[in-house]
């Protein structure tokens, strides 16, 4: 299996999906089959009946017929895969009876993120997929400010910045329209409205643009600030944040283009220490941090060489960095699953290839709005 087989599956307007294929390409969608939903939300039964009816309403839909035929690849994997997590996170309430599949969305994105990748699917279209999957539900509650206090527009604004608007309201029309809900006419205006705001923000078909990198990085940090005013911006340590698997090639691009910089590793913490990998990682973490700041208070440039594979793992570091006004470039590099294994294999490393797989389980990708500027180095 691979990108060109893949990429067949999304009928051209006016064919019919081969819901056989698409089965044996995404072998997990089985389980589908036999997986329940929420009675009340999802009347129509299993979520392989849903999934198969929202692709029936996406490809109904004149939008994807005018879409190009990349997005068309693009939006029709995404319904495809939307909820191929739901197996795995599925919870019945031993009293009620209630089912839910609380996280889904962002384990649908892990687990479409792996099989696409392993299919060597191209990484523009694979996170263009992947993106799509986590954020499906989104567009449901958009126009209502969250539980933190992030308004509707703040929401498109970050959205924009993560998937192609246009793509995300067709995913999510088809979604409800590809089930059996009470009041689906509600969800579908709340979409519309959700279209309706991203095309005033100006950010329908393109990220809402600001008026610099500084003032971007603090609006989508939480900073009282409008995406056209600037921001006043410190001067501080410019960084250069690492992220990627281990045995992506990190070391190897740090020695190429900036080998004049200071680099905080926790390698070399953990060399310094004398700890195994997965050792004491509280101690190493703590090692580089002390190293970081050193070089933050008095203002130099450096590296930070980690995997900061998950974003969790990334907004520890960059909170740091941002408290002492870091102009942060954040670097994402990355191999197939047979390099990085075979790279791996010839390291001098306490890391042995089964542990690094397990990783995966936290692989997330650096979004855009992360840092001043978000680099995919991918081979």
């Amino acid at each position: 299996m691979n990108w060109n087989t893949l990429r067949q599956l999304a009928p051209l307007p006016g064919r019919q999906p081969d819901f056989a294929a698409c089965l044996a390409a995404f072998p997990q969608l089985e389980l589908a089959k036999t997986t329940p939903q929420h009675p009340v939300y999802h009347a129509e039964g299993d979520v392989w009946t849903h999934t198969m009816m929202v692709i029936e309403a996406l490809l109904a839909m004149p939008a994807y017929a005018q879409a190009a035929r990349a997005q068309q690849e693009i939006v029709f994997l995404a319904a495809l895969l939307h909820d191929v997590a739901k197996c795995s996170t599925t919870v019945i309430d031993p009293v009620s009876g209630a089912i839910g599949q609380p996280g889904h969305s962002r384990k649908g994105a892990l687990d479409a993120r792996i099989a696409l990748w392993d299919y060597a699917v191209p990484f523009a279209a694979r996170e263009a997929i992947c993106r799509l999957i986590q954020v499906h539900q989104v567009p449901f509650f958009a126009l209502e400010t969250s539980r933190r206090g992030v308004t509707p527009e703040f929401t498109v604004r970050e959205l924009s910045w993560q998937v192609d608007i246009g793509l995300l309201a067709m995913l999510a029309e088809a979604d409800i329209r590809g089930r059996i809900c009470p009041d689906p006419q509600r969800m579908l205006d709340a979409i519309e409205l959700f279209r309706e705001l991203a095309r005033e923000e100006g950010c329908y078909d393109r990220p809402r643009a600001f008026v610099d990198d500084h003032t971007r990085v603090r609006y989508f940090r939480g900073a009282e600030a409008h995406p056209d005013y600037p921001l006043f911006q410190q001067p501080g340590s410019r960084v250069i944040v690492m992220s990627g698997l281990p045995a992506s090639g990190k070391n190897t691009w740090v020695a190429k283009h900036h080998p004049q910089l200071p680099v905080v590793s926790f390698d070399d913490a953990r060399q310094a220490l004398g700890l195994r990998h997965g050792k004491n990682e509280g101690q190493v973490g703590d090692y580089a941090e002390e190293r970081a700041r050193e070089l933050l208070r008095k203002g130099l440039p450096f590296v930070w060489n980690a995997t900061h594979l998950s974003a969790l793992m990334r907004e520890k570091t960059l909170n740091l960095l941002y408290k002492y006004h870091a102009q942060v470039e954040l670097v994402y590099l990355e191999q197939s699953r047979k390099e990085l294994l075979r790279r791996n294999g010839q390291r001098d490393t306490s890391l042995s290839n089964k542990k690094l797989q397990t990783m995966l389980w936290n692989w997330e990708i650096p979004l855009p709005q992360e840092a001043h500027l978000v680099r995919h180095d991918v081979a």
